[in-house]
């Protein structure tokens, strides 16, 4: 262990007590958080692990890597309809980590757990072999049996998606080669946005309350627009039929579509946009729209479900899409 830097003790006090004000963190003073649900509600967890060089750069600024390893369990955390409660964090650092980069991190937690009234209520600390791990467990709490699940879609239900899609594939697209926007006759600004975005998703908590109230299945978009229609059509026993020409974009992917329709098919389904899905009946349409809209979240139409065993139906002016390929993230 370098001298110069802090053992784990140390490291545990110095760092990450200071991030740990619920009760149930006890501090981080013992060996495990005790947490008591609130009267009335369900806790709902959720994991995610970050691989430095698979899901982030290894060189990006230690707030960014921070912020991403918890709004990817935030965004979790709102399609279920859950209200954040804290997190327990598992993180393995490679052997050249500095009190500087680890203050930095820290940081980076410290700003999103303020943004979004999550607290940390204990974890683990180890030495990688390789390089950095960030692990979180996410709880959330729900009103008891009203978590919104996967499974709730029903044939007539509407399809609607949060924010826009294919910015975080076409923004990673950007960082492994530069030539990609200049290709595509991206300007600068529309590079860094998409970098931006890939960097940093905008989990859509506000939209958690409207969805407990009117949504029958739901689910964030990580792997892939059309990928996770089919993850939500098999779960619920519905067939999808998504509307291409209504996904919505960003003036950066609609140049890409302009120029590529196979760039932006692959951007759509390439995942990391972590924005919601959301299966909403025909009857209460309406105010979904009005409610998401107050909750200054956009969501938009882009397909319908119905009877069926979870085939996903792309069209384009009203036809079917054949596509070669199945798209979406695979995580092996």
């Amino acid at each position: 262990m370098n001298a110069d830097r802090p053992g784990e003790f140390d490291l545990i006090r110095e760092f990450f007590a200071p991030l740990a004000k619920d009760p149930g963190s006890l501090g981080l003073t013992d060996d495990a958080a005790v947490l008591t649900p609130r009267a009335g509600s369900d806790l709902v967890l959720t994991k995610d692990m970050l691989a430095a060089d698979v899901h982030f750069f290894s060189e990006d600024p230690p707030e960014a890597i921070a912020a991403k390893a918890l709004r990817v369990n935030l965004s979790d955390l709102a399609a279920k309809g859950a209200k954040p409660r804290g997190y327990l964090m598992g993180l393995a650092l490679p052997s050249d980590w500095s009190p500087d980069w680890l203050e930095r991190f820290c940081s980076g937690l410290a700003d999103d757990q303020k943004a979004y009234d999550f607290k940390l209520l204990g974890g683990d600390t180890i030495r990688s072999s390789g390089g950095l791990l960030v692990s979180i467990t996410a709880l959330g709490e729900v009103p008891s049996g009203k978590a919104v699940r996967r499974t709730g879609a029903r044939p007539g239900d509407l399809l609607f998606v949060t924010g826009t899609i294919g910015d975080a594939a076409a923004g990673l697209q950007v960082r492994l080669d530069p030539a990609f926007g200049q290709e595509r006759v991206l300007s600068a600004a529309d590079s860094q946005y998409l970098c931006d975005r890939y960097l940093l998703p905008r989990p859509r908590t506000a939209l958690a309350p409207v969805l407990l109230e009117y949504a029958n299945a739901a689910m964030d978009v990580s792997d892939g627009l059309i990928a996770d229609c089919g993850h939500l059509g098999r779960a619920s026993d519905v067939d999808i039929v998504l509307d291409l020409d209504k996904v919505p974009v960003s003036r950066a992917i609609e140049r890409i579509k302009a120029n590529s329709q196979d760039d932006f098919l692959r951007c759509v389904d390439g995942g990391d946009d972590y924005e919601i899905l959301a299966c909403v009946s025909e009857e209460n349409a309406g105010q979904f729209l009005n409610q998401a809209a107050a909750a200054n979240c956009p969501v938009t139409l882009i397909g319908r479900a119905g009877p069926g065993t979870g085939i996903v139906t792309v069209t384009k002016k009203g036809s079917p899409l054949h596509l070669d390929e199945p798209g979406g993230f695979r995580h092996f």
